[in-house]
């Protein structure tokens, strides 16, 4: 395996999702993986809330945090694709982290993956 920027980015994602999550996203990962080859599974993986995925542990983010989160963990996703190719660059995603947020248009409880999915 050639070790690249591609490669960091992607352990960028995975990181982040643990973060974020409180554990391991590996199930998450397979399952988000498995979802580009399966409609069936792309379906299911759209209809799970983002808030049912983060750490259960901690109160659910409110306010601007919610808007930041929601942006970090579509980020996050972006850097998991498949094709390398189709990621971000590490420039792209401090740039992205940089930028301020507006608030949420949705409620925070209602976002899915598949909203955050590009």
């Amino acid at each position: 395996m050639e070790v690249n920027e591609n490669c960091d980015v992607y352990s960028f994602g995975v990181v982040t999702l643990e973060v974020i999550m409180g554990k391991h996203p590996g199930d998450l990962i397979s399952l988000l993986s498995s979802s580009s080859s399966s409609s069936a599974t792309t379906s299911t993986t759209h209809g799970i809330l983002l808030k049912d995925v983060l750490d259960q542990r901690l109160e659910p983010p409110r306010n601007q945090v919610a808007r930041i989160v929601a942006s970090v963990a579509k980020l996050a996703f972006a850097c998991l694709e498949t094709n390398p190719q189709s990621r971000p660059t590490m420039q792209q995603i401090s740039r992205e982290l940089s930028i301020k947020r507006s608030p949420l248009s949705e409620m925070f409880g209602e976002i899915t993956l598949g909203q955050l999915l590009v």
